[in-house]
């Protein structure tokens, strides 16, 4: 009895296309796909090295001598409280 199966499910469509890598040399000049400007490695490096300093920087509070403020030290006591 055929009309008692199932229908076979359509196959699942082709993956996409892999983008297109950088090259594996520091030298080599390539297309950046975000920007659309010429740039190299080595360039796109310092700029990640740039900006992960800068983010290092901005989160530090402190001074070299470290937290100058007179912690609160005071603890109550369940006996005279």
């Amino acid at each position: 009895m055929g009309f008692l199966k199932p229908k076979i499910p359509a196959p699942p469509p082709p993956p996409p296309a892999p983008p297109a890598l950088p090259p594996a040399t520091k030298e080599a000049a390539y297309v950046d796909p975000l920007t659309g400007e010429d740039t190299t490695a080595a360039e796109q490096a310092a700029i990640k090295l740039k900006k992960k300093k800068k983010g290092y920087t901005e989160t530090i509070m402190t001074s070299t001598q470290g937290d100058t403020s007179t912690p609160d030290i005071y603890k109550k006591t369940l006996l005279g409280a």
